[in-house]
């Protein structure tokens, strides 16, 4: 909105856009076009600089909880020309682009409008401060004030589960264990609506661009970006009281309470503690007629404040950021004189409705399955079944190393 004209304040609750978890987003093509228009060409090929290409990095595979390898994982949706980058560095390119417009350490804590369609806008804030406007638009996440404003009510739910991440680098781990990991990606499930992903990033090795002169990657060697899950109705009380050594603890604790052996925890083991953290999956309307249940008007919001999507899909950001491309679009328009602002909202809404709700149910997917295994018979049935599977895998294996010799 800045590059197109646009008077715009942008107010954040944190304080420092750095101070954020360590972890990867995933940018399809879509997004990563967004960001050619919002960003311009010199932040955007700093970006790019910085990230990690998915095409570059062998197929994913999954594995069972005992570390047995059961083939290649097939990802629904993903795109082959996605990108992965580091969040902090991710959040210090938009900062940058947003400039001086940008108001840190500023908490939002009440929307309130003037009747009428052309009724000025208001947010407060927790330092007593009042920003007015023509439109407002709430991209405050999980839980969103502005979407309860407009709703009257939450729009999202608990998904059910909740997941502890952290990252750990791949000369921390043992050789053996870092050449089964490989540098791919990978799934793990095991019994009781218990998973483990670890995500291969290495905007190094594997670069979208190589221009070493302009990274600004947090990742500066292979890493693995794990995330642990648990079913939320049998994962340790205390999980997300914890953080540091004794979060790290209690998920192992709890992996191995579920019958994980040690081999595919050795990437929690040796993770960094500085950079475990837990929190709880959060999902949004899955039908898009339940999407930004509201009329069209001078408040709106985008991405997870009104399709909150689970990270099991790695499209949340990525349909954040289309959303802000596509409300940026229509709001060019009226500022052409082509379409009033109510118009341009509506549109812009109309499609995030079908876009979000989309993705959501997409992410769901992978959550469904993992608590498919939490149930009794689910649990047996990933006992008794996985260890097949992954002996077959292995004999399928074998004869293909026979035929080459």
């Amino acid at each position: 909105m800045r590059r197109a004209g646009f008077d715009v304040v942008v107010h954040d609750r944190d304080a420092d856009p750095a101070a954020t978890g360590g972890y990867h987003i995933t940018l399809d093509r879509a997004a990563q076009d967004a960001l050619r228009d919002l960003l311009g060409p010199e932040l955007h090929t700093r970006l790019l600089a910085s990230a990690s290409a998915v095409r570059r990095r062998p197929p994913d595979v999954w594995f069972d909880w005992r570390g047995r390898l059961l083939g290649d994982l097939d990802v629904a949706g993903l795109d082959p020309d996605s990108v992965d980058v580091d969040r902090i560095t991710l959040r210090l390119v938009l900062a940058e682009a947003a400039g001086d417009s940008l108001v840190l350490a500023s908490t939002c804590t009440a929307v309130e409008r003037d009747p009428g369609p052309d009724g000025e806008v208001r947010a407060r804030f927790a330092d007593g401060s009042v920003a007015r406007a023509d439109l407002l638009v709430g991209a405050d996440g999980p839980q969103s004030l502005v979407v309860a404003h407009l709703a009257g009510r939450p729009t999202s739910r608990p998904a059910g589960v909740v997941g502890v991440s952290g990252r750990t680098r791949a000369d921390d781990l043992d050789p053996g264990r870092a050449a089964v990991l490989g540098p791919r990606s990978s799934l793990a499930v095991g019994p009781g609506g218990t998973a483990l992903y670890c995500g291969y990033l290495d905007p190094a090795g594997f670069a979208v661009l190589d221009a070493a002169h302009l990274r600004a990657s947090v990742t500066t060697g292979p890493t693995y970006v794990w995330g642990a899950m648990f079913p939320t109705a049998t994962a340790p009380r205390d999980l997300r009281g914890r953080d540091g050594d004794r979060l790290r603890a209690t998920t192992l604790d709890a992996l191995r309470a579920a019958g994980w052996a040690e081999g595919p925890l050795q990437v929690i083991a040796r993770t960094d503690p500085a950079t475990v953290a837990s929190y709880p999956f959060t999902v949004g309307p899955e039908r898009a007629r339940d999407t930004a249940p509201w009329p069209a008007g001078r408040v709106t919001a985008l991405g997870d404040a009104v399709h909150c999507t689970p990270p099991t899909a790695g499209k949340g950001a990525g349909t954040a950021v289309v959303d802000a491309h596509a409300l940026v679009r229509e709001l060019v328009a009226v500022r052409a004189g082509t379409q009033t602002l109510h118009t341009a909202v509506s549109v812009f809404e109309r499609d995030m409705r079908h876009r979000g709700s989309a993705v959501v149910e997409l992410s769901m997917r992978t959550v469904r399955r993992v608590l498919a295994t939490a149930t009794p018979a689910g649990s047996a049935l990933t006992r008794a079944s996985l260890p097949l599977l992954a002996r077959s895998t292995a004999l399928r294996g074998a004869r293909g190393r026979r035929s080459r010799t």
